[in-house]
């Protein structure tokens, strides 16, 4: 009796050390080991047969198999916004066909904070859809003739824009990420500048003496309007989730009101950009 009873025993324990806690991450990679603490972002867990405690993010899991046989599946969408701007090529969409996929809709132009012409929100999205293609990695970008080309089959119209969520968007544009952007000039200081010309002719008789002197002259003035110019930026995900809002001023006036400068300053410092 004493030995099957330290046979089951150690038939026992040996079951016991045999189910193990199974992480799959999004990259195929299996990890077993015990799992010790599940937080909002991330899990703590200890390989079989050691004892040091790892911690793991969530975006990177896919599943957890329990010991038990429960399964526990992860989505990267329910994941603060924080934690899926850290990762963004690995990050798991829903639906899948919308996974790193990109559309920039048409900029609003203020002119001294009124809305200005259509046509220069549209330049303002072709702009920041040339520069941000050439530094994707990892994205697919919509062209902006087919984004404005969608958007107005599905009735989504400037005046209509304000009816429609980031993820209404997201669905009809059929992409994981929207970026959206205002365009701001305000009259600044102006300048002018004066110029003059005078010209004098004289006219001498046969014998070389003066007879008479002319004076013509003319002046010329020149205004310019300034224009101070500032560019905001905000990214959406398919999930109504914003990873990024920021503004930038350029920092001269112009008498163009070019908004190149920092609407390139924002673009490169926002995650969806590759160097």
């Amino acid at each position: 009796m004493l030995c099957l009873s330290i046979v089951i025993c150690a038939f026992a324990q040996n079951q016991s050390q045999g189910k193990v806690d199974i992480i799959k991450k999004t990259n195929g990679e299996e990890i077993k080991g015990k799992i010790i603490k599940i937080t909002d972002a991330e899990v703590s867990f200890v390989y079989a047969g050691e004892t040091a405690e790892y911690v793991i993010k969530k975006a990177d899991i896919s599943q957890i198999v329990h010991s038990s046989g429960r399964l526990e599946n992860f989505s990267s969408m329910n994941m603060p916004a924080s934690i899926r701007q850290a990762d963004q090529i690995t990050m798991i969409a829903t639906p899948a066909d919308h996974h790193n996929k990109i559309a920039i809709i048409p900029f609003t132009y203020l002119m001294d904070n009124q809305p200005g012409a259509a046509a220069i929100g549209l330049k303002a999205q072709q702009d920041a859809y040339s520069l941000l293609r050439q530094h994707s990695a990892g994205y697919s970008i919509i062209d902006p003739r087919t984004t404005n080309a969608a958007l107005v089959q599905a009735g989504v119209t400037p005046e209509k824009m304000m009816g429609f969520t980031m993820k209404n968007l997201c669905d009809i544009l059929g992409v994981e990420y929207i970026i959206d952007g205002t365009v701001s000039q305000n009259k600044g200081y102006s300048t002018s500048t004066t110029s003059s010309s005078e010209h004098t002719k004289v006219k001498r008789e046969d014998d070389d003496k003066v007879k008479g002197i002319s004076n013509n002259g003319s002046s010329f003035s020149n205004a310019a309007q300034r224009y101070d110019v500032s560019v905001s930026l905000q990214i959406y995900m398919d999930n109504n989730a914003s990873i990024y809002n920021a503004s930038h001023k350029a920092f001269l006036s112009s008498t163009d009101g070019s908004y190149n400068a920092p609407l390139e300053y924002l673009l490169k410092r926002c995650p969806l950009y590759r160097k």
